[in-house]
C-alpha cells in the first residue's frame, strides 16, 4: 500500500503537469494582452476590472471554500456515509450561489462606488476616463464570480474522489478564451497604435471572461454528473454539518486569501502612482504566478485532502502528518528557491523577452523588472505559505491562518506606505514579500510547536538553497556574455541554461531520490 508521503508525490506531480500547462496558456495569454492593450489607462481599467471578481472568487470560494469544506465533507462522509456528505453539499452549494447572485447584483448597481474604493486613484489625475472605463469593464466580468465560485466547489468534490486532473487542467479552457478574445478585438481593431481603439479592444476580452466561465462550468460539471458526485439541488438550509462548515468557512475565507488582500492593497495604492504602476504590478506578478502556481497552489490542492485523511480521526499519526508536511515543504522549495534567485538575475531578460512588443512600452520594461524583482524575494514564502495552511485547515483549525493573515495584511499596508515613496510600484511589491515571510515564518513556528514540523527538514533546505545560488551565479555570468540578438532569444538560452545547472545538482545531492523513496 502506498504511504500519504509517497502519495502524496504522485499527486502533485499530476496536479502541476497540468498546472503548468495552464500557466503556459496563461503567459500567452499575458503576451497577447501587452500587445494588444499595452500599458496605459485602458490597460489599468481592465485589469482592476479582471482583479475584483479574481479576488471575490478567492474569499468566497477557491481558497476558503477547499480549505472549509474537503475536511468537513471528509469527515461527514467517514462518520455517516456519502448520502449525509452529498446532502451537505447540496445545502452549501445552495447558499453559496444565492449569496453570490446576491453580492454580484449589488455590486452591478453600485460598481461606480467599488471601482473608487479599490482604485481610488482613478478618481482624479490627468487621465480620469480610467474610472469610466474600469466601470464598464468590471460590470462585464462580474458575473464570472458565481460562475467561478461554483466551479471552486464543484473541483473540490472532485479533488476528494482523485480527479485532480481534469480540475487543474481547466484554467487552460479560461485562457484559451481569453486568448482567443484578445485575438479577435486585434483584428477587428489591428491599429495597436490607436488609443482609440483600445477600449474597444479591452471590451472584447473582458466579454471572454464570463465566457471562460461559463464553459469551465460546463466541462467540471459534466465530470461531476459522470462520477455521480453531483450534489443534489436543495433548498439553502444550515444542518448541524454546514453550519459547522460555513462557522469554519469565515475565517479560511480571509486566511486563504491573505496574498489576494496584499495584492488588492498594492492595486488600491498603485492607482495613486504614475499611470501604468497598476499594469506594471500585474504583468510582473504573472510572472511570479507561474512558480506560485505550479508549485504553491499545487501543493495546496494536494496536501489538503491528504492531511485531511490523516488529521480527521480519532487517534492523529503524528509522525504519518509531519512527513507529509516535510515532504511538502522539500518539494515546494525544489522550485521556491531557484525560482526567487533566477528572478533577481534576470527579471529584465524575462520582462522584455515575454512583454516587450506591440503597444507595450519598451521604456516601461526596467520599472516593471524592478517589481518583478521585488515580487521574486517573497516566492518561497508563498509556496511555504501554501504549503503549511493545509495542515492547520485539515485539522479544523481556520482561526490560526486567520489571525496570521491579519498580522500580515497590516505588515503590508505599513510597509507599503513607507516603500512606496522611495520605489513607486516596486515598493509596494517588496512590502508584499516581507509580509509573506513574515507570514511562513509564523506558521512555521506554530507546526513546530505542535509538533507538525521538526529540525530534519532544515539540511534538504539548505543543499537546496546552496544548489540554487551556484545556479543564479552562474547563470548572471552567461547573462553578461551573451551576444546580441533578439529578446526572447536571448531569455530562452538562459531559461535553458538554468535547467541544465539545477537539475544537475539536485540530483546530485540526492534529494530527489529521497523523495521518491
Amino acid at each position: 500500500m502506498t504511504s500519504a508521503p509517497q502519495r502524496l508525490l504522485s499527486i502533485f506531480s499530476k496536479i502541476s503537469v497540468f498546472t503548468a500547462l495552464s500557466r503556459i496558456f496563461g503567459f500567452t495569454r499575458d503576451i497577447v494582452l501587452a500587445i494588444v492593450l499595452g500599458l496605459g489607462p485602458v490597460s489599468d481599467a481592465f485589469f482592476v476590472a479582471f482583479k475584483l471578481p479574481n479576488l471575490f472568487r478567492r474569499l468566497t470560494a477557491e481558497g476558503a471554500m477547499a480549505s472549509a469544506f474537503v475536511p468537513s465533507y471528509t469527515g461527514v462522509e467517514q462518520k455517516y456515509g456519502i448520502r449525509q456528505a452529498m446532502r451537505m453539499a447540496g445545502e452549501v452549494q445552495s447558499l453559496l450561489v444565492l449569496i453570490l447572485i446576491v453580492i454580484v447584483i449589488i455590486f452591478e448597481l453600485f460598481m461606480p462606488v467599488v471601482i473608487t474604493l479599490i482604485a481610488p486613484g482613478f478618481s482624479y489625475g490627468d487621465d480620469v476616463s480610467r474610472m469610466a472605463n474600469a466601470v464598464q469593464l468590471a460590470r462585464l466580468t462580474m458575473p464570472y464570480l458565481p460562475l467561478i465560485s461554483l466551479l471552486a466547489l464543484w473541483i473540490s468534490i472532485g479533488n476528494i474522489y482523485s480527479r485532480f486532473s481534469l480540475g487543474a487542467s481547466v484554467p487552460v479552457i479560461m485562457n484559451a478564451v481569453m486568448i482567443a478574445g484578445a485575438v479577435l478585438a486585434w483584428w477587428l481593431w489591428p491599429d495597436l497604435s490607436s488609443t482609440a481603439d483600445s477600449f474597444d479592444r479591452a471590451l472584447i476580452v473582458a466579454m471572454a471572461v464570463t465566457t471562460g466561465g461559463i464553459i469551465k462550468l460546463i466541462v467540471i460539471g459534466t465530470m461531476l454528473v459522470r462520477i455521480r458526485r453531483m450534489p443534489p439541488l436543495h433548498l439553502p438550509g444550515l444542518s448541524p454539518d454546514s453550519r459547522a462548515l460555513w462557522r469554519r468557512f469565515f475565517p479560511a475565507a480571509l486566511g486563504a486569501a491573505g496574498t489576494q488582500i496584499n495584492l488588492l492593497i498594492d492595486t488600491i495604492l498603485a492607482s495613486l502612482l504614475a499611470v501604468g504602476s497598476i499594469s506594471q504590478l500585474y504583468f510582473a506578478d504573472r510572472i511570479a504566478q507561474l512558480p506560485l502556481g505550479v508549485v504553491g497552489i499545487a501543493l495546496g490542492v494536494a496536501l489538503l485532502p491528504t492531511l485531511s485523511r490523516l488529521e480527521q480521526v480519532d487517534e492523529v499519526d503524528i509522525p504519518a502528518v509531519r512527513a507529509v508536511i516535510h515532504r511538502g515543504v522539500i518539494i515546494g522549495m525544489l522550485a521556491g528557491l531557484p525560482a526567487m534567485a533566477g528572478v533577481l538575475v534576470i527579471a529584465d531578460a524575462l520582462i522584455l523577452g515575454l512583454f516587450g512588443y506591440g503597444a507595450f512600452d519598451l521604456t516601461m520594461v526596467a520599472p516593471t523588472a524592478l517589481v518583478l524583482m521585488a515580487y521574486g524575494v517573497g516566492i518561497p514564502a508563498f509556496i511555504l505559505v501554501k504549503t503549511l495552511q493545509p495542515a492547520f485547515y485539515a485539522a479544523g483549525d481556520t482561526k490560526t491562518p486567520m489571525w496570521i493573515t491579519i498580522i500580515s495584511v497590516v505588515i503590508n499596508v505599513g510597509l507599503s506606505l513607507i516603500l512606496m515613496r522611495i520605489f513607486a510600484a516596486a515598493g509596494l511589491a517588496l512590502a508584499t514579500s516581507i509580509s509573506l515571510w513574515c507570514s511562513a515564518m509564523i506558521l512555521t513556528v506554530i507546526l513546530v510547536m505542535r509538533r507538525r514540523l521538526d529540525s530534519s527538514v532544515l539540511w534538504p533546505l539548505i543543499k537546496i538553497m546552496l544548489a540554487a545560488m551556484i545556479m543564479a551565479g552562474l547563470v548572471y555570468g552567461l547573462k553578461q556574455h551573451l551576444p546580441a540578438m533578439l529578446a526572447w532569444q536571448s531569455l530562452a538560452i538562459l531559461m535553458l541554461a538554468s535547467i541544465m545547472i539545477y537539475a544537475p545538482l539536485v540530483m546530485l545531492t540526492g534529494i530527489w531520490r529521497s523523495l521518491k523513496a
